[in-house]
């Protein structure tokens, strides 16, 4: 009994439906999207560089063991006189070095990575917010999709009362053949549009759960947004919404700090030119079989130590220095010049997106009269075909415009919503709306 109990409510449990909400479906996007999982690698990447960049300071310490065999006559190298005999030495050193001067290279190449990682965050962020946007968007169009589906079945429930009336008017010779045929030819149209429509939800949940990542099902369902979720007139202009781009959007704090980086590494690339000094010690012993004295006594007295100061001087090295300042020079020039491209394409892209805005919200305040006036009309032209004043194609007509009003109207309205979306994104605002 228990395990046919378990058995009901686990299945029960598959049945009910999986509902997502806007945030949910963000979260999971961010969470499996093939293109946030490249952007995270490449940001872990330009931390450990980072790190190292800052760990080059440190001291190295480096431990060496040195053992060989030598047959015939050869110089014994703890007593450096020459033997004929097999000698077994073996020499053990430790050694370490700390750079004190170079230029400031060591310096200049931290700075250059922590803007470099600084950067990658700015770049991680990017891919989350148009991963945002674009969920956004295919969550708009699935409940579109809905809401279009719900629409078509009104009209179908619409049509179908008609046809029950004209088909009793049919059987009792009141109405033409025409009109007859006319209504029932509308009422199929109606059912067409309801299969339609149906794929149409389904064709908008695939696409949405595609972009998350997650399988397809039919009882995965996605809440509604409320009433106060749905914007008024936006109301900044295009110059106001660049303005805070600019200080705001991720892709422009990213070409911003790969420009200072790119400064780094040209300081960095002339540092070559200055002296390197640096400081060292060692400590270290040897051992030979031509030595009476036991290893663990060579060991301990062949021992030495010592303190070492080094300076480099750079004379003539190919010219590379030289080179490698060109070169840094060069990267920071396309540096900036990509900050300048990601600052005029940010601005045509956000006037193209604030015309799609106006554009979209003056259609659908017009087709909200539009609906307003075929309503009525439908209404008038209702009661006139009741009354037999006119004929079925002229209401046949007016309900068809009635029909489109509303699926346009619907469009319309979801399609306003996603170009607001856009320019949020454009200001830094995504949280707004999730």
């Amino acid at each position: 009994i228990l395990l046919l109990l378990t058995l009901i409510v686990s299945a029960k449990a598959q049945q009910a439906d999986t509902v997502y909400t806007l945030q949910q479906c963000i979260d999971l996007a961010i969470k499996n999207n093939l293109d946030v999982k490249k952007s995270s690698t490449q940001l872990e990447r330009a931390k450990v560089n980072s790190r190292q960049a800052r760990e080059n300071l440190l001291p190295n310490l480096n431990g060496n063991i040195y053992e060989s065999i030598s047959n015939g006559r050869s110089q014994d190298p703890t007593t450096y006189n020459y033997v004929t005999q097999r000698i077994t030495y073996g020499q053990y050193n430790l050694s370490t070095n700390v750079t004190l001067f170079n230029g400031l290279n060591l310096i200049n190449t931290i700075k250059q990575n922590s803007l470099l990682y600084q950067a990658g965050k700015m770049d991680f962020q990017q891919i989350k917010d148009i991963t945002t946007i674009n969920i956004t968007a295919l969550y708009l169009q699935e409940l579109s999709s809905e809401d279009q589906l719900n629409q078509a079945n009104l009209q179908f429930d619409a049509s179908k009362v008609n046809v029950d009336r004209v088909t009793a008017l049919n059987n009792a010779g009141s109405i033409t053949p025409t009109d007859y045929l006319n209504i029932k030819g509308t009422h199929d149209n109606d059912a067409l549009t309801v299969v339609n429509a149906k794929n149409g939800v389904i064709i908008a949940k695939l696409n949405l759960l595609e972009a998350m990542n997650v399988p397809f099902s039919t009882t995965v369902k996605f809440a509604r947004l409320t009433a106060d979720q749905m914007p008024a007139n936006y109301d900044q202009g295009p110059d106001q919404i660049y303005s805070s781009a600019l200080s705001n959007l991720a892709v422009v704090k990213a070409a911003d700090l790969r420009v200072k980086a790119a400064e780094k590494e040209v300081s960095a690339a002339k540092g070559k030119y200055y002296p390197n000094i640096s400081l060292g010690a060692g400590i270290g012993t040897n051992f030979s079989n031509t030595n009476p004295a036991s290893f663990t006594s060579q060991f301990r007295n062949n021992y030495s130590y010592g303190p070492s100061l080094q300076v480099q001087i750079p004379i003539l090295n190919w010219f590379q220095t030289r080179n490698n300042v060109a070169k840094a020079k060069i990267d920071l020039e396309d540096a900036k010049n990509a900050s300048d491209g990601t600052q005029v394409q940010l601005k045509q892209q956000i006037a193209q997106a604030y015309s799609n805005m106006t554009t979209a919200y003056d259609r659908y305040h017009v087709l909200l009269q539009q609906v307003e006036t075929y309503k009525e009309s439908y209404r008038v032209t209702q009661a006139k075909f009741e009354s037999g004043v006119v004929t079925a194609d002229i209401f046949v007509l007016s309900k068809q415009n009635l029909d489109a009003a509303n699926i346009n109207l619907i469009s319309a309205r979801y399609d306003y919503i996603t170009r607001i979306k856009i320019l949020d994104y454009y200001q830094g605002k995504l949280s707004s709306f999730q």
